[in-house]
């Protein structure tokens, strides 16, 4: 063997280095997002961890992530190679910090706000870290969510791609400008400054794996990670027979007209590859079901990773084998200047859907219908401290599946390690108190695998408040696959002191008083295969604990 080939062999690194150096870069993601939890100033952040965090390459490519929104996690990447295009790699120097909210750049809505900081390895541009976290308040027409609003001016302020830390220095101008645009200033500051503080995190973790490696021995490490994930994505479409398979389906409305919101989801296997057309979906809406087209393929590329190679962890080799059509035009990929303050709905629809299209073709890996919507409950007031903002989203019954129960109370998928706002929190911060919280009996579809169960929660407000409501999904609930039937519908009702019950499920300035009563009932999941299968001790079990009706 000559000199030349041993070095050459020396300097491949073995199998044990690159799962060290793959899960440095995961333990530099989770050292961030701490960073971020602990500095926050809001409850949406350190408290329902309405934000998520990676490492990148110089390219944009994943390297290392921790548990976060799948929406958020997806269209980081998507944001950071937005930006690169539209600045170039000249704009960036060591001891940056960039921030961008824009949703024709970053895909989703306003509050979503991005911030990354290029990392430089001795002079030169190895990568990025970067944060994204929801702010309460980005200067909107009115307090909480707009959700009749009707162009992207009516919902904040847009940020494009700014340096708010050049060289290591704060423009405090640029601070000031944003906080100035905010009902709540402090705490915006405060957030964005525990963005900033976990980006740094992420621009150390980064230099120290690469000082405990070397550049050229991390740069082939991930280089394996990328060309494992690749193969294995492709080994795992080229197991579905090949085809062309279509679902469609539809939301309620856009909170604006009254229209329903057509969704069509077209899937092509062929191979190793597979493409997910979006084309014959609703036009650009009128109200805020709309998403750019970063958000769009980070929310197709959820529901492909829920279908191909599940158990692995994701990095930049993902999702090379596929391709996402958005016409232009569509709510999936709008015009710069199109509402798009509930992203949400139509792709977790269209996420759904694209499961519910492959199910005839791979059974074993679909589910049922899942909670399809963010179910949002808004108050906006004033108390003795001035303005205050309760914000939630509510879990509800996921899909069975084939050998399973759907998961009762749950997170929407898109929004992952998303937490319950804990009760105690809102109602020592806000005039409410929340007088029930249960599962809502009988809302799973019936099957051979049952659907899972929604929730119901009762609040009485304490004070004149405006309630913002927003829940979808009822026009079209969550579908039974296989001989299971469909979960129930969410459902709000509006009791008013002295008067009768409203039912309602959108509200965008709901002025009410003291005494009112909000009760709330989630949806529930679809369920898998023919009731009449069910198993005796299951129905059994589910009498006992009352979780049928």
């Amino acid at each position: 063997m000559s000199a030349a080939t041993r070095v050459a062999e020396m300097s491949i690194p073995s199998p044990a280095t690159v799962e060290v150096v793959r899960n440095a870069f995961i333990s530099g993601a989770e050292q961030m997002r701490r960073n971020l939890y602990r500095s926050a100033h809001s409850p949406v952040i350190y408290e329902m961890k309405d934000c998520s965090v990676g490492i990148y390459d110089s390219e944009g490519h994943l390297l290392g992530q921790a548990p976060g929104l799948p929406f958020f996690l997806g269209s980081l990447g998507g944001t950071l190679r937005a930006v690169i295009r539209i600045k170039g790699y000249e704009a960036f120097q060591e001891g940056d910090v960039w921030v961008v909210n824009d949703s024709s750049i970053a895909g989703s809505h306003l509050n979503d706000v991005t911030v990354f900081a290029p990392i430089f390895v001795d002079g030169v541009l190895r990568g990025f870290s970067a944060a994204k976290a929801h702010w309460n308040d980005i200067g909107a027409k009115r307090a909480g969510y707009v959700g009749d609003s009707v162009d992207i001016f009516q919902e904040g302020l847009r940020i494009g791609p700014t340096c708010i830390f050049r060289a290591g220095r704060l423009d405090q101008q640029i601070v000031d400008l944003i906080a100035l645009n905010s009902r709540f200033p402090t705490a915006l500051v405060g957030d964005l400054m525990a963005e900033m503080s976990a980006c740094r995190t992420g621009v150390e973790r980064f230099r120290s794996i690469v000082r405990r490696f070397g550049w050229d021995l991390v740069q082939q490490s991930i280089q394996l990670v990328f060309d494992q994930a690749e193969a294995e994505d492709r080994a795992s479409v080229e197991e579905i027979p090949d085809g062309v398979y279509v679902a469609d389906g539809y939301l309620d409305n856009d909170g604006v007209t009254k229209d329903p919101v057509y969704v069509k989801v077209t899937v092509t296997v062929e191979g190793d590859s597979m493409t997910v057309d979006l084309s014959g979906s609703n036009r650009q809406c009128v109200g805020s079901i709309n998403s750019g087209v970063v958000q769009t393929r980070s929310g197709i590329e959820q529901g492909f990773k829920f279908l191909i190679n599940p158990h692995a962890p994701v990095s930049g080799g993902n999702f090379r084998n596929l391709e996402v059509i958005a016409p232009k035009g569509t709510c999936f990929n709008p015009s710069d200047t199109a509402p798009c303050l509930h992203y949400g709905p139509h792709l977790m629809l269209a996420l759904d859907l694209m499961i519910k299209a492959l199910s005839e073709a791979i059974p074993d890996r679909a589910a049922a219908g899942h909670v399809g919507d963010s179910w949002n409950v808004i108050i906006v007031g004033e108390d003795e401290h001035g303005l205050f903002l309760s914000g939630e989203a509510l879990t509800g019954g996921w899909g069975a599946y084939e050998g399973g129960d759907g998961e009762s109370a749950l997170i929407h998928s898109a929004a992952g390690d998303f937490k319950n706002f804990p009760i105690e929190t809102m109602e020592h911060r806000y005039p409410l108190i929340m007088r029930r919280h249960s599962l809502r009996d009988g809302s799973g579809g019936e099957g051979k695998w049952r659907g899972g169960l929604g929730i119901v929660r009762e609040y009485e407000l304490l004070a004149p408040v405006t309630v913002q409501l927003w829940f979808e999904r009822a026009r079209q609930p969550s579908w039974g696959l296989f001989g299971g039937s469909d979960g129930k519908p969410p459902e709000v009702w509006v009791y008013r002191p002295g008067e009768p019950p409203i039912h309602m499920l959108k509200a965008n300035n709901l002025k009410v008083e003291a005494g009112t009563k909000l009760l709330v009932k989630t949806g529930g999941g679809g369920g898998w295969g023919d009731p009449a299968e069910r198993d005796d001790k299951d129905r059994r079990r589910d009498r006992r604990l009352e979780m049928v009706i």
